[in-house]
């Protein structure tokens, strides 16, 4: 079954592409079925590249999905056009009153600051604490996670030394748990961040299961006892050559990067690099979509 986006979004031309299954709205008014309704916060800098990521990765599922773009007031993007953003975003105000099946929250480039410190932190924290009575189950990457852990545990960040960046081999701790239905005992993931958090301050917290680490990066799936918050901490919904762009941005800015790891082939970035995460990536959204979301939200939203 397809993803069901507006006519015009400049992410289906990439889409349908790749032999994505995608729905216009027109075709979907024709189906009697009712979508899940998903409200995704992109709070990426370049909010239509990560359009297409997020998109494909859940576009392989038997379900209907119908998304709403969400963007902070609080904070001007500037590498995303004004024309893009009213089109097709949305603000929390506009959407506050509705109820969703399934929300995502990004990530963003603010590491290096303190959650406190953070320009549109005030209204993050609103639309967190929203999820709680208008979503079903709230999926937070990156950032996010980071962001999801420190206010609804007081899990704090921690600085790494250095900048995580490469696909890393990944062991499935729980194996019972629907979010990781599937899935190998190990599996290969992109990561790309300055922060982590302690496992120890992970487990302290009873609510909390973690369901998948590495050794070189620790933590990178956990979620509530419900589904209703999951934190992953990479990033498998990214494309062939994102961590190829980061580095290039990373050598541009001066910052003498690491090249990432386990990515190009004999870690030379003049090859293309290897795509070996994907099945996984798929399997992590689709789980989610149909057993942390369909398979529990109400078919009546409002009530």
């Amino acid at each position: 079954m397809p993803i069901k986006i507006q006519n015009d979004l400049p992410a289906r031309a990439a889409l349908e592409s790749e032999n994505i299954f995608v729905m216009d709205e027109t075709r979907a008014m024709t189906q009697d079925i009712r979508p899940l309704q998903i409200l995704i916060l992109n709070i990426m800098p370049v909010k239509d590249d990560y359009e297409t990521q997020l998109l494909r990765a859940l576009s392989n599922t038997p379900l209907q999905v119908e998304v709403t773009f969400l963007n902070v007031s609080t904070h001007e993007s500037t590498h995303t056009s004004v024309n893009h953003l009213n089109k097709f975003y949305h603000h929390f105000g506009e959407v506050k009153n509705r109820h969703f099946d399934g929300m995502i929250i990004t990530g963003a480039p603010v590491e290096h600051l303190s959650f406190e410190e953070v320009e549109y932190w005030e209204e993050l924290c609103s639309i967190m604490e929203w999820t709680k009575t208008h979503v079903t189950s709230t999926f937070h990457i990156c950032w996010g996670a980071f962001a999801g852990m420190y206010y609804h545990y007081g899990i704090p960040k921690v600085d790494t030394k250095e900048k995580l960046s490469g696909v890393y081999l990944h062991r499935v701790l729980d194996r019972k748990t629907p979010l990781v239905r599937g899935f190998d005992d190990v599996f290969y993931a992109p990561e790309s961040r300055y922060t982590g958090v302690r496992t120890e301050d992970v487990e302290a917290v009873e609510e909390l299961t973690i369901l998948a680490d590495s050794e070189r990066g620790g933590v990178f799936l956990a979620q509530d006892e419900g589904a209703r918050k999951i934190f992953l901490f990479g990033h498998p919904e990214y494309d062939r050559m994102s961590l190829n762009a980061e580095y290039e941005r990373d050598l541009g800015r001066g910052l003498n990067p690491s090249v990432p790891e386990n990515y190009y082939d004999h870690d030379d970035p003049s090859f293309t690099p290897l795509l070996t995460w994907r099945c996984h990536a798929f399997a992590l959204y689709s789980n989610w979509l149909n057993y942390c979301v369909y398979q529990v939200t109400p078919y009546d939203l409002e009530k």
